[in-house]
């Protein structure tokens, strides 16, 4: 793998060897980074949390995630009367990539003394941000978001004026993010038996929730 994408492998590397923030049991570790980065990039609507004075700042963000120079970066943008961006430049930011999860029920389980808990998959980046002050940049960062989440808005993004295009990131703080550090836990089932998971498979593929849906295909690839 490291062959074909030699840039992620070298992003992989920095990532080694990093002080455990979160806590992860180490049967529900991700396989590799490049799998971390693949789950931020399908779920890449996420929170950013920076604290100020020990008081913790939060805002849901669409993020793009770039590869870039041997380094992993999170671009998105606040807008303008959001105090939270005051703070990203000096202090670390958290950023959480979370999307299927469901509860399971302990019905599902061989032990009659067993309990309920809860399926997930999260990601946390953490990092500190640099706001972008040049306006073509801005512009820039603006297109690449759209090129992400609906090129189909493209052409009528480029028939925009110029005017009101820069009238438009006036109102907005853009940021990137370099993450210094990446943690993330699948927690799957896998401490349990395969029958009970094919159980637990069924009921999520039964569910109208295309999230609980999504979360079986994950289980699936556990067994």
């Amino acid at each position: 793998m490291c062959r074909r994408n030699q840039e992620i492998c070298q992003i992989i590397n920095r990532f080694r060897n990093k002080t455990c923030l979160m806590f992860i049991p180490s049967m529900f570790k991700f396989e590799s980074e490049v799998e971390k980065i693949a789950f931020m990039k399908q779920y890449s609507f996420a929170t950013i949390i920076t604290t100020n004075n020990n008081v913790p700042l939060a805002t849901q963000l669409p993020f793009v995630i770039a590869e870039r120079e041997e380094k992993l970066i999170l671009s998105g943008h606040f807008a303008l009367a959001n105090e939270q961006s005051k703070y990203i430049e000096e202090n670390t930011s958290l950023v959480i990539f979370t999307e299927p999860h469901a509860y399971i029920s302990p019905l599902h389980y061989d032990k009659r003394e067993s309990v309920p808990t809860w399926d997930y998959i999260a990601v946390h980046a953490y990092g500190k941000a640099k706001i972008i002050i040049n306006e073509d940049l801005k512009l820039k960062a603006l297109e690449e978001m759209i090129m992400v989440y609906e090129q189909a808005y493209l052409e009528q993004w480029n028939s925009l004026s110029d005017k009101f295009k820069r009238g438009m990131i006036k109102g907005i703080v853009a940021f990137e993010l370099e993450v210094s550090d990446l943690q993330g836990q699948k927690k799957l089932s896998q401490n349990k038996s395969e029958v009970e998971r094919q159980r637990i498979i069924q009921q999520l593929e039964k569910s109208g929730s295309s999230i609980e849906n999504d979360l079986a295909n994950y289980i699936k690839k556990t067994i």
